[in-house]
């Protein structure tokens, strides 16, 4: 049905501005939507499989048939439009055409140009191999281009594993390889794994090998890089290193930064005190030390000074962090060379997985152990590089065979995980890259699906339709562990999350993802709002101080001012004496501004606080205003997306509230859960895979990132091409169907699709059945 009646008036979708559409939806959960046919309660069909309709949530049976002798809801209503749950008459200027109300877009199907060809698997039956037969015996079969990664042992090996291309089997059976059919002494082989998940992976699929005892496999050194090099480190000087000196938490290592930063006079609430020490790891990973640094801005400069102090208090109170195990052991082996020499007699053969992702530090450390034999396997994907926040560069993979001449390079471009329409769609997407080895996946098998581009009109409506599409696929038999959700930042989350939360399905989420509303530009916004409904807010009162520029230690003031004078917290800042006229003359503005927002509708009040408290300017004086990666204006823009659809201050303040606490639920049953629907960032979903994913804001700003667009517009190339390839690893985490949404607004503001689909959009089928 596309008419129902709403307010006790007729509405027709084909009336209704496209903006309206979640308000509808949300109204018909609450009940205020009816049949225009038979009076019942009706809802609002949001979802990617079908353009919006009405329906019967209750009644089961043949839905009602509209009546076509009547006038057309059209004609009948084309004088009104609907906007934030008010019937409004539409305005007429002279001399001008009415537009029309927009259209839904319907989702679109992409057009895979290349049909499937099935690749034949070739294996060899070479006799010299003895313990390969006996893996393909129990099962562990390999197609050509593994088979070579496994036995090629000597000198340098890069192995450029894609996608889905047994990455970890051909690792596993290459050690077997070596320990079995080569007799290669356990202990002189490091094995070198991102994580230490991985690595325990790894020793427990050695178990099930034939030939293998569990000594053999427990002597093999392997781990990730910072436990290898520990180990090293606590050998040779036990008491420098031992783990009662090492900053474990990360408030420990704040509070040093914070003590420094107040020696330079930064507030304490008022800089971004943990992206300043992801700065610092950065610099430390690149081994850029203090003296060395070149800041790029302002912001920078600050850190930098931040990271001088930081070092020295450690050396003085013989302290370290994560970092300086790594570094502590590249400076022993310069410092020291026969301890070097010792380690390179003690290894012949390095196995280095996740290549793409090692940092300057990590590379240097395996430059100098592999000098004597050159035994390094490198296996890694240059698609798949994605680390670079961290230090992360795929020019170690790609000048691997500058530095370690004679190397044999083994492509594994059989992907085994996704179909013929996910692996082309994800070709596509790669093989603008510039910077990249040349190289492309193909799939073992295909599948009447093809991944789907739909186009929600915002946020809201985008995670609407995917928990809607999720709803329809559980009915019909899907569990919830079988779907993810994949973003950008961990900002973008916020909408999804909402919507689960409010849901009866179970889900999960990244431990480190913080509510949205208790992000630090957010949470001052809504303590003006919390004033506003309580003047007597203690902790409302603490978190505006920064942003009127006064120093925590104003609170006490406050706190003495309000009981000598009897008035409220509110009215105290009014009074408060910072030998500074312009800010008393503000500060004495503020109570009549705050107490005015109780009255308001929230998108207005944010703009009141924005602009006649200052809000704005505090944006623009704070440090991680300038960082590249989550600015605060950003956050402001997406806090006014998420209050268009309450009506007033004190219920907006509820509702942020109410998912504060369910953040903290989620955390805390996601530790139990195991069949729940994944919500994670893209980052964080590398190597793993899931039936159905969702990419949320594949749109210009957010695949590829704000930074990535500026960095480029300045000439810098790099990262935009890593950029596409997180989106890469996106659409290569899904096994079966691909949600790429691409919403005609965001954060408020009118959208672009992104670049990296604009190729894919040019072959794009419309109205092709979804399965």
């Amino acid at each position: 049905m596309k008419t129902a009646f709403y307010k006790n008036s007729k509405i027709s979708l084909e009336n209704i501005n496209r903006e309206d559409y979640q308000t509808l939806y949300d109204d018909g959960k609450r009940g205020f939507l009816s049949c225009s046919v038979c009076g019942e309660s009706v809802r609002l069909y949001l979802g990617i499989q079908e353009q919006p309709f009405f329906y019967h949530h209750i009644k089961k049976n043949t839905p009602c048939e509209e009546s076509t002798s009547e006038s057309s809801p059209r004609e009948s209503n084309n004088s009104f439009r609907v906007q934030d749950g008010f019937r409004l008459p539409k305005s007429r200027a002279v001399l001008t055409t009415e537009p029309e109300a927009a259209t839904f877009q319907h989702h679109q199907v992409l057009k895979i140009q290349r049909p499937f060809t099935k690749t034949k698997r070739v294996e060899t039956n070479n006799q010299e191999y003895g313990y390969i037969k006996e893996l393909k015996n129990a099962g562990i079969r390999f197609d050509e281009n593994q088979e070579q990664a496994v036995i090629n042992t000597e000198g340098p090996l890069l192995i450029l594993a894609g996608a889905g291309s047994g990455k970890t089997r051909v690792l596993t059976a290459r050690t077997a390889y070596m320990l079995v059919e080569l007799n290669i002494i356990p202990n002189r082989i490091m094995l070198v794994t991102f994580t230490a998940k991985a690595a325990a992976e790894m020793k427990k699929r050695l178990i099930s090998y034939p030939g293998l005892e569990q000594a053999q496999i427990q002597s093999i050194v392997s781990g990730t890089f910072h436990s290898i090099f520990y180990k090293i480190l606590l050998f040779h000087h036990r008491q420098k290193w031992s783990g009662e000196n090492l900053l474990k938490m990360e408030w420990q290592r704040e509070q040093i930064v914070r003590e420094a930063g107040r020696k330079l006079g930064l507030d304490d609430k008022e800089f971004a005190y943990d992206l300043a020490l992801q700065q610092i790891g950065l610099w430390k990973n690149m081994l850029c030390s203090p003296g060395q640094v070149k800041p790029a801005d302002p912001w920078e400069e600050k850190v930098s000074l931040l990271y001088r102090d930081y070092e020295a208090v450690k050396e003085r109170n013989g302290l370290y962090d994560f970092d300086d195990m790594l570094l502590g052991c590249y400076r022993l082996f310069k410092d020291q060379p026969h301890l070097l020499e010792q380690y390179q007699n003690r290894f012949d053969y390095f196995l280095i997985d996740e290549f793409q992702d090692i940092n300057k530090v990590q590379y240097e450390l395996i430059k100098m152990l592999s000098a004597r034999t050159k035994n390094v396997c490198a296996v890694g994907d240059d698609d798949q590089s994605i680390y670079a926040f961290r230090g992360s560069d795929p020019t170690y993979l790609l000048e691997f065979e500058k530095d370690f001449p004679g190397t044999n390079k083994v492509i594994l471009n059989q992907n085994y995980r996704s179909p013929h329409e996910i692996v082309e769609t994800a070709n596509t997407i790669i093989v603008a890259n510039q910077q990249r080895f040349a190289k492309e996946m193909k799939a073992q098998y295909s599948i009447s699906t093809k991944p789907v581009v739909f186009y929600p009109y915002d946020e809201e409506e985008e995670a609407t339709m995917i928990l809607t599409d999720i709803q329809e696929k559980i009915k019909r038999g899907a569990e919830p562990a079988d779907f993810a959700v994949l973003f950008r930042t961990n900002t973008a989350s916020r909408a999804i999350f909402e919507r689960l939360a409010t849901s009866s399905l179970p889900f999960k989420m990244d431990q480190d993802i913080e509510s949205f509303y208790e992000r630090f530009m957010v949470r001052g916004i809504l303590a003006f709002f919390r004033l506003s409904l309580d003047e007597d807010n203690g902790d409302a009162v603490k978190n505006i101080l920064p942003s009127l520029f006064l120093k925590q230690s104003v609170f006490r003031d406050l706190q003495a001012e309000s009981i000598l004078n009897d008035c409220s917290m509110l009215e105290a800042l009014s009074h408060v004496k910072t030998g500074f006229a312009f800010q008393e003359q503000k500060l004495k503005k503020l109570v009549p501004i705050v107490r005015s927002l109780s009255s308001l509708s929230p998108v207005i009040a944010i703009d009141r606080v924005e602009k006649d408290l200052g809000f704005q300017d505090f944006m623009k004086k704070r440090g991680s205003e300038g960082n590249k990666w989550e600015k605060g204006s950003d956050d402001i823009r997406d806090l006014k997306v998420a209050a268009r659809h309450t009506k007033n201050i004190r219920e907006f303040v509820e509702h942020a509230d109410h998912m504060i606490a369910m953040n903290r639920e989620i955390k805390e049953l996601g530790k139990k859960r195991g069949n729940a629907i994944i919500l994670s960032t893209i980052h964080r979903a590398k190597g793993l895979e899931y039936k159905y994913v969702y990419v949320l804001g594949t749109v210009e700003g957010g695949i590829p990132h704000d930074f990535a667009l500026d960095s480029f517009r300045n000439g810098e190339l790099q990262p935009l091409e890593e950029e596409r390839r997180l989106l890469y690893v996106a659409v290569t985490r899904a096994m079966e169907q691909l949600y790429l949404s691409v919403p005609l607004h965001r954060r408020g503001r009118k959208a672009n699709p992104s670049r990296f689909i604009t190729g894919l959009r040019k072959e794009l089928q419309s109205k092709e059945p979804v399965k």
